[in-house]
Parts: C-alpha cells; sequence; structure tokens
C-alpha cells in the first residue's frame, strides 16, 4: 500500500489535473481520475487540456470543470510570453488543494506552478526539469515496462487512492474506468448493418498499412462492409473494393468514438485512435509492428493483437514476449502485413464477424 501520510486526500477540496496531450495519454488517464473520484467523490476537480482533445472529456461525471488549453495558437519560445498569460490568468485564481501532473514536462511543470499553489504531484522520472515543480515525486520502478494506464494509477495510489487489484480490474466494467461521451452520429449507408472499421494509418514510422494492404484486406472481407477512417489522408493508387465506406478525413473525434460504439469490430494500427477503441470495446485488433503492445498497445486484456505472427488477446502475453524494436521501423516503411499476414488478419476478423471465434 502506498503511504499516504505526505499529503491529507480526506482534507482535499479541489484537485487540477493537468494532462493536456496527447489523444492516446488522455484517454490513459481516464482511469486514475475514475479511480481518484471514486476514493473522493466530493472532491471538485478540474482537468486542464488541449481544445483539441476537450470532447474527450464532455460530460464527464468525476469532473466540475473541463479547462480547454489554446496550445496550437503558441509557436515554440516565442509565443512563451502568451502561454505564460494565458497559465497566469486561466489557472491562477484556481488555487487547488492538490495539482497532479500526469503530462511530466517542462510545461506541464510550469502550468503546475500557475496554480498559485497546492499539493504537486508528479513523476519522478519526469523529463525537462518538470519535477522540479512537484512536493511529491512518484517513482515508477519499471517505467519502460509499464503501461500508461498503470503509470498514471501509481500516481493517484501514491497519495492514498486504493489500488486497482487483479481482481477489480477483471470484475469492472471498463467503461466506468473510461468514461467517455457517447458520440455524434455519422450518416451510414442505409442497412449497412454490421460493419469493421479500420483505421489503418498513423503519424508513427513503420506503423501504418499501405493503401495496396488496406485494399486487399478489405476486398478478403467479401461483403462485410468496411467503413475507413482516419484524419489527413484521403484514398490514392489503389482501386477501392466495394465493400469500403470511405470516411478518410471525414469525421470528428466525436463521430469517431460514435462508430466505434456500434461497430461489429475495430480493426487499428498502433495509434492514439487504437487506445480510444479500447476504452470503448474489447472487439477490437491493435496491429503492431516493431512497437511491444504489452506496453503501448490495448490496456484491457480482452483485446487483441497481431504482431509478425502472434494473433492473440492481450491477457495471453507474457512480458517481455515481444519487445520494442525500433531498428525495425524502416522495414515496414511500406506496408505492415506482409507475405499471409493479411489474409490471416482478415480471416481473424470474418470469424469474429460471423461469430466463429
Amino acid at each position: 500500500m502506498p503511504d499516504p501520510s505526505r499529503f491529507d486526500l480526506a482534507g482535499a477540496r479541489t484537485a487540477l489535473v493537468i494532462k493536456p496531450s496527447s489523444l492516446g495519454d488522455v484517454i490513459h488517464t481516464l482511469p486514475a481520475v475514475t479511480r481518484l473520484h471514486q476514493a473522493r467523490p466530493d472532491l471538485q476537480i478540474d482537468w486542464v487540456v488541449n481544445t483539441e482533445w476537450s470532447p474527450l472529456l464532455a460530460g464527464n461525471p468525476t469532473l466540475r470543470n473541463v479547462i480547454p488549453m489554446p496550445r496550437r495558437e503558441w509557436r515554440g519560445w516565442r509565443d512563451l510570453p502568451k502561454a505564460k498569460r494565458w497559465a497566469q490568468e486561466t489557472l491562477g485564481a484556481l488555487r487547488p488543494d492538490l495539482v497532479l501532473d500526469f503530462q511530466g514536462l517542462l510545461r506541464s511543470g510550469l502550468l503546475t506552478k500557475a496554480t498559485g499553489g497546492g499539493y504537486a504531484v508528479g513523476f519522478r522520472q519526469a523529463r525537462e526539469g518538470a519535477s522540479l515543480f512537484y512536493d511529491q515525486k512518484v517513482p515508477i520502478p519499471q517505467w519502460d515496462r509499464t503501461h500508461a494506464v498503470d503509470r498514471y494509477l501509481a500516481l493517484v495510489e501514491a497519495i492514498g487512492v486504493d489500488p486497482l487489484s487483479e481482481e477489480d480490474r477483471q470484475r469492472c466494467d471498463p467503461a466506468d474506468l473510461f468514461p467517455l461521451p457517447e458520440g455524434d452520429p455519422v450518416d451510414l449507408p442505409e442497412g449497412i448493418g454490421d460493419f469493421v472499421l479500420l483505421h489503418p494509418f498513423s503519424r508513427g514510422r513503420g506503423k501504418s498499412m499501405s493503401f495496396a494492404e488496406v485494399a486487399d484486406f478489405c476486398g478478403r472481407l467479401g461483403e462485410i462492409p468496411v467503413v475507413l477512417v482516419g484524419a489527413g489522408m484521403d484514398w490514392t493508387g489503389e482501386e477501392k473494393p466495394p465493400n469500403i465506406f470511405d470516411l478518410l478525413d471525414q469525421t470528428s473525434l466525436t463521430q469517431l468514438i460514435w462508430l466505434m460504439r456500434r461497430a461489429g469490430f475495430v480493426v487499428s494500427v498502433d495509434s492514439g485512435p487504437m487506445h480510444l477503441a479500447a476504452a470503448i470495446t474489447g472487439n477490437l485488433l491493435s496491429l503492431h509492428t516493431w512497437t511491444d503492445p504489452l506496453m503501448v498497445g490495448p490496456w484491457r486484456k480482452d483485446a487483441w493483437v497481431w504482431r509478425e505472427g502472434f494473433l492473440g488477446e492481450v491477457g495471453s502475453i507474457a512480458p517481455g514476449q515481444m519487445p520494442e524494436n525500433r531498428g525495425d521501423r524502416d522495414r515496414f516503411a511500406h506496408g505492415i502485413l506482409p507475405g499471409d499476414a493479411g489474409e490471416t488478419v482478415a480471416d481473424f476478423v470474418k470469424s469474429r464477424m460471423n461469430g466463429d471465434a
């Protein structure tokens, strides 16, 4: 049990969560904030988040206020005075009893300082000198082998929140730990029925399917409809199979949530939207190349993972079984499903959609 003696959680009235970005990291922080709320339902919790990710927190029952931060309006060091002025005007009057810096970077450390006091908690492994702003520095002994969700849970456990036991994790509904909005509807073709939601592209190097792989995968699904999503991409170069409903670069964040809630199955490359899907459903296959799926893949154990011949549930993966290999990034620069891998993945998804597995 963590020793809560350094901070009186029972005596706190207000708390500020600092986790501005990114999509996946904001999602990963939700269970920690949920557990904090469960431990202290009367604690008034505010959350600083980048404006583009604030829709994720809309209607969140654990929060008093969502504070959108206009990060995109600030361009590097030249706009530091503008950012400082925003922090002073927006956060300076809050004076929360507790500040939780889940970001662990210089910018979030400065935001912590701008709140004007309160007991500041962050990670000992925080970068860029952010830990200089903390009253309590929480060590994570195996940082590089610990999933972000578990790191963030450890942060609130260090101030007295009961640990989430393995039994509790298996028993609880993941939706209770990841409170997300219902989402905004998308106009889909009439009578589309059960569909596969495919998110095939990532900004990360060596993580994206090629258009040829997308076309091959969708074609192998036969008549099963595939809704294709992804930001900043348009279909190019390959003939589009007739079962594809192309929504590339046409969905908002909340529309993506709505689609994930209604998909029969979700297939995604290693990316922020994959973590969003994992917060919503276990009917998910996460495609990995060089990253360790146990560390950066879906947190929930009933989701599925593929990496170079392995296809299984997250709960079946042993620590260290598929370590990160950054040297492989260039090997996957032009596609991630070599040989018969596309057929293997498509057959698996078909079996899940048909209820055969």
